[in-house]
């Protein structure tokens, strides 16, 4: 069985089937995919209880069928490690059948302890080596993977890269990779999964992942290429959640706030002081791990958010609140 333990303020914090990540965050939380429940506290339990207890995604259908993702079909593109595979994890504790792409050879080690706990559940996890700038690789994957299922239901679309580096030292080269896989990236996966799904003429749910990067700029760090691309991800939500609304297809961005992840790790590595600084901008006092996000994710998929489309849902801490 695999789990996840986050422990306050240790160095070394996520623990999976024994084994430890170099991810840290003061927050307490606890999840196993047969778990029965989730808890989350920004204070480490006292007296070894945890005040707060919410239902986690294993028991979501029984308590809240609408967020249900039973007999339903995704891909999600990143999904070989970080974010993209943490809501790739929540989707199969749904009850979906997952597609993960990554530009990875193979995926990162987490992935099979998923697997193995996906046969747990209803849902099931597979991983493809897609990288989505190869457009024909990744439309003939999508549509293999809609005759296998017989459909396809949408999309989390979480590939993405980030460069640190000064507005003036920029060249072409390095804006085109950004835009490439940023949003080249994401359009393309979009457009793929869509048609699959007029051709089926399936309704469903298509996710985006942007940033609150795309509403402001970064306090503390020098990337105008990433914070543009992911502007342009939530003006292209809007665009094709006009569009393809007629055929029954809802298109929702979520915009993170700072989330504990290997890019983000290797950010702090490169400028001194950043996760300090991003902490104090933050009205929670601290950064958000991966596991945050997949309950807006799970929303914006399910019939929960049937009527909400061409929206940004903001989760960060209330770093944009200020």
């Amino acid at each position: 069985m695999a789990s996840m333990r986050i422990l306050n303020s240790l160095p070394a914090s996520i623990t999976r089937s024994g084994r430890l990540s170099k991810v840290t965050a003061p927050i307490t939380a606890y999840r196993t995919f047969s778990s029965s429940t989730l808890r989350l506290d920004p204070e480490p339990f006292k007296d070894g209880k945890d005040p707060r207890t919410v239902p986690a995604a294993s028991s979501t259908e029984k308590a809240y069928p609408n967020f249900s993702l039973r007999n339903k079909t995704y891909v999600v593109t990143g999904g070989g490690r970080g974010l993209g595979l943490t809501i790739a994890e929540a989707m199969v504790q749904a009850g979906a059948q997952v597609h993960c792409f990554d530009r990875l050879d193979t995926p990162h080690p987490d992935f099979a302890l998923s697997q193995e706990a996906s046969k747990n559940v209803e849902g099931s996890i597979h991983y493809h080596h897609v990288d989505v700038r190869d457009r024909e690789h990744l439309n003939k994957t999508i549509s293999y993977i809609t005759k296998e299922h017989g459909q396809i239901d949408g999309l989390v679309a979480a590939a993405g890269i980030q460069r640190v580096k000064d507005a003036v030292d920029h060249t072409p080269q390095d804006v085109a990779e950004l835009i490439d896989v940023n949003l080249t990236g994401v359009f393309m996966s979009a457009n793929a999964v869509a048609q699959q799904m007029m051709h089926t003429k399936r309704p469903g749910s298509i996710v985006l992942v942007a940033s609150m990067s795309g509403m402001i700029a970064n306090k503390g760090l020098t990337c105008a290429a990433y914070n543009a691309s992911k502007a342009a991800v939530i003006q292209l939500t809007r665009n094709l959640a006009m569009e393809w609304g007629k055929h029954g297809i809802r298109v929702n961005a979520l915009c993170p706030g700072h989330i504990i992840t290997p890019m983000v790790q290797k950010n702090f590595e490169e400028v001194p002081g950043l996760k300090e600084t991003w902490e104090k901008e933050n009205m929670l006092g601290r950064l958000a791990v991966p596991e945050e996000f997949t309950g807006a994710t799970i929303f914006m998929l399910s019939p929960a958010s049937s009527f909400m489309t061409g929206s940004s849902l903001v989760v960060d801490g209330g770093h944009t609140a200020w």
